[in-house]
């Protein structure tokens, strides 16, 4: 009877019988991924057919996510399930699916994926800062300390008013320098915006010229394009590649860059700090963080770059986009434009400053407004979220841990709630009186738990700074340049095409 071969000789069978290897390591991955999958849970959303260890990723067009999860939506439903390589993922599409899930279940879905390249970046073992944090107790000792200090340097106050007038201000005259000419505007809104921020957080505004304001921009505007695309999600799906030397440094290299500036202001805040008062937003964090020391707490050294890097992000260029997406419609529909223009020649004249109050007075221009954010579509992926605890939504099943995708788009664009979903229709906002309505549906900024703390101070950057361009300021289209195109880029934000304006003087 013939022996049975002993482990050892059989291994080295295998490995020298390059047929054989191959087969093993077959057999291999396709166990190892098959206990890797998923688990059939009842009621668990339907979803595409998973191949192995890619799973559904090829299903995704990951420079177009919001366009490809509301095309899946229409095969699958409004609620359905995907897998990125061995991540379990489900889409919420429309506004009664997101509603119920952000707002009336706003915990079970208050959590934040684990981002591994986020570690390896430095931003620790729990992605800290605002945006990302996991849901603990210290992000919301977090959420609600920089609550309470924006507000104490002004958000809903006239002091901060008045800093976004004069910032205005200083756009406009920029405009008027620029009349007669073919310009793009995209980097003049940006500095423009980015100064109210970088006044709250760093307690100076700069020129727009200044080299090292132009460079924070610069890192800024580069970092949310290496977050867009098919590589993060690799990374992020399997962590162990995160380990390959150099390649996070090489592929997020701005957004290291965009930390270790921004580190660098915080060190020079540290350097002149005077604890007797507070000038600025990081100053206020840097007291925060002496008081708490000797303590386990998210207020350290560490995580303050992260919680400032936030904020400055957050607070430049979701409004930037906003604004550019704005005089695009307006360039694109000169009659919608002079709308505008004739309510705010009745309401505040060509000569006196716009003020918070003009709001109430000015239902066309909020319309106009609100309506540029429906249809621009800013974040339109939104932000992702992961379970916190089982749950359901619409009588599906949900496990604990899942990361979840709001495909803000599909709300936005919901053909349900909207009369005129694929078109720039202002009249979304308005009555059969012609006055200003709110939308349920309308839910730029999320909702729930993880809503943008900084939208109460975006709504008014809009309105002041659209109120005031269009005051001075008519806008055309540069003849001497391409007719600008209505779609946009998708680098997290949904930004416009590149376009250039002309401007006349009012």
């Amino acid at each position: 009877m013939d022996r049975l071969l002993s482990l050892p000789s059989l291994f080295t069978a295998v490995w020298n019988n390059p047929m054989l290897l191959g087969i093993f390591l077959v057999i291999f991955i396709l166990a190892f991924d098959y206990m890797k999958r998923r688990k059939r849970w009842s009621r668990y959303p339907p979803g595409p057919v998973s191949l192995p260890f890619i799973g559904t990723i090829l299903q995704i067009d990951f420079h177009n996510p919001h366009v490809s999860f509301t095309q899946l939506s229409k095969k699958y439903g409004n609620i359905y399930s995907l897998q990125n390589f061995w991540t379990n993922v489900v889409v919420l599409n429309g506004y009664k699916a997101v509603k119920e899930a952000l707002v009336h279940k706003s915990e079970d879905f208050a959590d934040r994926p684990f981002f591994p390249i986020y570690k390896q970046l430095g931003y620790g073992e729990v992605n800290q800062g605002l945006v990302m944090a996991q849901y603990s107790q210290a992000w919301k000792d977090q959420r609600r300390f920089t609550l309470s200090i924006l507000r104490d340097f002004g958000m809903g106050k006239k002091s901060l008013e008045q800093l976004v007038v004069e910032e205005a201000e200083h756009l406009c005259s920029v405009f008027s320098s620029k009349e007669g000419q073919s310009f793009n505007p995209h980097y003049l809104i940006n500095n423009a915006i980015s100064n109210v921020i970088c006044f709250l957080t760093f307690g100076n505004r700069f020129d727009y010229e200044d080299k090292k304001f132009q460079s924070l921009l610069h890192y800024l505007e580069l970092s949310m394009k290496e977050e867009a695309g098919l590589l993060p999600q690799v990374l992020n799906s399997l962590p162990f590649l995160t380990h390959i030397p150099g390649l996070i440094q090489k592929a997020f290299c701005h957004q290291k860059k965009l930390m270790d500036y921004l580190g660098e202001l915080v060190n020079e805040h540290k350097e002149t700090w005077d604890p007797s008062s507070k000038r600025d937003i990081t100053e206020a964090f840097l007291e925060e963080v002496e008081k708490r020391k000797g303590e386990n707490s998210s207020f350290n050294y560490q995580n303050l770059p992260l919680m400032i890097g936030d904020l400055f992000s957050a607070g430049t260029e979701t409004t930037t986009t906003t604004l550019r997406w704005g005089l695009l419609y307006m360039i694109l529909h000169p009659d919608i434009q002079s709308k505008v223009q004739e309510e705010i020649d009745a309401v505040i004249g060509r000569n006196r400053s716009v003020t918070l109050e003009d709001q109430a007075n000015m239902p066309y221009t909020r319309a106009v407004i609100h309506e540029t954010q429906r249809f621009g579509d800013i974040v339109p992926a939104g932000i992702l979220h992961r379970a916190y605890r089982d749950t359901e939504v619409e009588g599906f099943f949900i496990p604990k841990g899942t990361t979840i995708v709001t495909n803000l788009s599909s709300v936005l664009k919901d053909e349900t709630m909207w009369e005129n979903p694929h078109q720039f229709w202002p009249e979304h906002f308005l009555d059969a009186n012609g006055q200003f309505v709110k939308r349920e549906a309308f839910i730029p900024f999320s909702a729930g738990r993880r809503i943008c703390l900084g939208e109460q101070l975006a709504r008014m950057e809009l309105f002041f700074f659209f109120t005031s361009l269009l005051q001075r300021f008519t806008f055309h289209i540069a003849e001497d340049h391409p007719r600008p195109r209505e779609d946009g880029c998708f680098a997290f934000t949904l930004v416009p095409q590149p376009y250039y304006i002309k401007v006349a003087s009012r």
